[in-house]
């Protein structure tokens, strides 16, 4: 007989495998993006656009994680430490993702929920092998 507590421990352990299972975002085929290329444009001071292109885009997420790896590294180029996320637009032309974002980059932390630590965020972006500027 198993006890109440070791049961409840195996379940844990049986979803957290499960988890570890979980297919891929989108219809499940493989992910093989094609990155098309980043265009840099600062907009007034600390607020910076970036255009992105793409091939092979799961849903719109992938186009904003390419935005945000962009916008980390410009944020370390130019001196900073942090950027925050103001929008991002995604549009699909034929078989291009196209997304058009807005980002603030700043040196110290900035206030607001959508936040990124550059370094952080650029050392995550290489290890998905999604291209920064």
């Amino acid at each position: 007989m198993v006890a109440r507590g070791s049961l409840f421990g195996l379940v844990l352990a049986g979803l957290v495998l499960v988890g570890c299972n979980a297919p891929p975002r989108g219809n499940g085929a493989e992910f093989a993006p094609e990155y098309l290329g980043i265009e840099t444009r600062l907009m007034d001071g600390e607020l910076v656009n970036f255009q992105v292109a793409m091939r092979g885009a799961r849903d719109n997420a992938d186009v904003a994680d390419y935005a945000r790896c962009a916008a980390a590294r410009y944020s370390l180029i130019r001196g900073y430490g942090f950027a925050r996320h103001v929008r991002t637009n995604v549009r699909r032309e034929g078989g291009i993702w196209r997304g058009d974002a807005v980002y603030t980059i700043s040196s110290a932390l900035p206030r607001g929920a959508l936040t990124i630590d550059a370094e952080v965020t650029v050392a995550d972006c290489e290890e998905q092998g999604i291209p920064t500027v």
